[in-house]
C-alpha cells in the first residue's frame, strides 16, 4: 500500500476513538490473510479476534500470529455458530463452493460478512444468500476489490460525474499470465469445476464482470452470449518429449516456458499456494520444494497433463436494458499480465490498463485541425493484483459497519448481483451455444 494511501485512511480516523470493529477469519488462507492485515496495520480500527480453520496447524499459526485465545478457534463453523455471538462480523475466505452453506449460519448467528468473490456458484445460490441476509438485515459486503482499485474508482467518478455521457459500448479485457494460469487454473485449485466450484470465468473475471455492470449503475444486463474452450492445455497439445511431472520424466523441462522448478523453486512464483502455510511464515527449503514437486504436489504435473477442464480463454458479450453493450474477453496464457478498458459515451470515451496507473479522456473536437482532445488522469497504483483495492476494501467495510454511508464503489450483495448474473449466464451460453436472457429480481 501507497504511504499517501495509508496517511489518506489515518487522517480519516485519528479522530475517532470508538472501539474497534471486531471479526473473525473463516477460512485461514491467503486472500483472507491478506483482508486481516488490516488489523495490524490499524489495530484501533480493526481487531481479529477468532479463527474457523478446519487444518490444525493452519488454525494455530492464524491464532499465533494474531494473538487469540484458544476457546475463540474452531475446526468449523457449526462449532462458533453454537456460542454465544464473539465479534461484529467475519471474513469468509473459504472455497467457492462453500461460500453460501458457510454464510447462511453465521449471518443467522447475527454476524456481518466481508465475503470474498463470487458470491456462489449458482444463480439460485446467491440468491439464496441474498434473500437471507435481506430477511434478516445483515451486512455482506462482497470483495470485489478492483471497485477499490483508485483506477477503476476514478473511472467510475467520471461517469458518474457525466463527463463521457451516456454509454453505449464498454470492453474490458484480462490477460492472464502463462504462470498465473498453469498455477491457479490448470494445476491448482480452480482447475476443475467440481473440485474449486467455479467456471474459470468466475473464478477469475468475476471482478471484470462486475466492473463491466458496475460502470452501468442502475442499468440492469438483459442478455448475454459468449464463446470460450479449453484450446491449450490438453493431452493431445503436449510438445513432444513432455511427461506427466516436470520433475520426474519430462525431457523438455529445460525449455519449456511452464516448467515447475522455474516457476515455483528458481523465480519463487506463487508461493503461498504451492508451499504450504507460507502465508503464515512457514518456511520451505528448495530441496523440500523439488521432493513436494517430485512426488505428490499437483503442482508438480505437467500441464498438458492435468485433470483440468476448465476454459482457457472465454468472450462475453452483454446487452444492457438500454440497448447499450459490453464485452470482456479473457485470456489465459498471456506473456504480459494485465486488465484494460475502453468506454465510449455520447460524448466522448475513457481508456486505460490498470497496471500503467492512468487512464485517458478524449471529447470529439470539429475545429479546423483538430479531430478530438485528450486528458490523461493519473490515478496511484501500487504492485499489487487488484491496484491497491484490498485494503480500501476493508476500510469501507469497517466504515460501514461504524454506519458510515458506502462509499461509490461499495461491494454490498445486492449492488454485486449483476456482475455474477453476467457469468452464470456467460457460462449457460458457452455450453447450451445460445443467447441467455437474465431475469429480472
Amino acid at each position: 500500500m501507497s504511504n499517501q494511501l495509508s496517511v489518506d485512511i489515518e487522517f480519516q480516523h485519528n479522530h475517532h476513538h470508538e472501539l474497534p470493529v471486531t471479526a473473525i477469519i473463516v477460512g485461514a488462507g491467503h486472500r483472507s490473510l491478506i483482508y486481516a492485515s488490516f488489523a495490524e496495520v490499524y489495530p484501533k480500527r480493526f481487531k481479529i479476534v477468532g479463527v474457523v480453520e478446519p487444518d490444525s496447524e493452519r488454525r494455530h499459526l492464524t491464532k499465533e500470529r494474531f494473538g487469540l485465545s484458544e476457546e475463540n478457534c474452531f475446526a468449523d463453523v457449526t462449532e462458533l455458530v453454537s456460542k454465544p455471538k464473539i465479534a461484529d462480523a467475519v471474513i469468509n475466505g473459504t472455497m467457492d463452493h462453500l461460500h453460501v452453506s458457510s454464510s447462511i449460519p453465521l449471518l443467522r448467528a447475527g454476524y456481518d460478512i466481508m465475503l470474498e468473490k463470487p458470491i456462489g456458484v449458482s444463480r439460485e445460490e446467491v440468491l439464496e444468500l441474498y434473500e437471507e441476509a435481506k430477511r434478516l438485515g445483515r451486512k455482506v459486503m462482497i470483495c470485489h476489490v478492483l471497485r477499490y482499485a483508485p483506477f477503476y474508482e476514478s473511472i467510475r467518478q467520471t461517469i458518474a460525474d457525466g463527463i463521457i455521457g451516456d454509454i453505449v459500448s464498454l470492453a474490458t479485457t484480462e490477460n492472464v499470465t502463462y504462470h498465473h494460469m498453469a498455477m491457479a487454473y490448470v494445476r491448482g485449485k480452480w482447475g476443475r469445476v467440481d473440485k474449486g466450484g467455479s467456471s474459470m470465468l468466475m473464478a477469475k473475471s468475476c471482478h471484470d464482470l462486475d466492473v463491466l455492470a458496475w460502470m452501468k449503475g442502475d442499468i440492469q444486463p438483459v442478455k448475454v452470449s459468449s464463446f470460450g474452450s479449453l484450446l491449450q492445455f490438453r493431452p493431445e497439445k503436449a510438445p513432444s518429449g513432455a511427461g506427466t511431472r516436470c520433475l520426474v520424466d519430462c525431457s523438455i523441462e529445460e525449455s519449456c516456458p511452464y516448467s515447475a522448478r522455474k516457476h515455483y523453486i528458481e523465480q519463487r512464483l506463487w508461493t503461498a499456494y504451492v508451499t504450504y502455510n507460507t502465508h503464515l511464515g512457514v518456511t520451505m527449503s528448495d530441496e523440500e520444494l523439488a521432493e513436494s514437486l517430485r512426488k505428490d504436489s499437483p503442482y508438480g504435473r505437467c500441464v498438458w497433463h492435468c485433470d483440468n477442464d476448465v476454459v482457457d480463454h472465454q468472450t462475453v458479450i452483454v446487452e444492457f436494458e438500454d440497448g447499450s453493450t459490453g464485452t470482456h474477453v479473457m485470456t489465459g496464457g498471456t506473456s504480459k499480465p494485465g486488465r484494460s478498458i475502453h468506454i465510449v459515451g455520447t460524448k466522448g470515451e475513457i481508456q486505460g490498463d490498470m497496471e500503467a496507473g492512468s487512464y485517458v479522456i478524449r471529447h470529439p473536437d470539429a475545429r479546423k485541425g483538430h479531430i478530438y482532445s485528450e486528458q490523461q488522469i493519473k490515478v496511484g497504483v501500487s504492485e499489487d493484483m487488484h491496484g491497491g483495492g484490498d485494503l480500501l476494501l476493508v476500510d469501507d467495510f469497517v466504515k460501514v459497519l461504524k454506519g458510515a454511508v458506502p462509499s461509490i464503489s461499495s461491494t454490498s450483495l445486492e449492488k454485486s448481483l449483476h456482475g455474477h448474473f453476467i457469468g452464470f449466464a456467460a457460462d449457460q451460453s458457452r455450453l447450451e451455444q445460445r443467447t441467455v436472457a437474465i431475469k429480472r429480481i
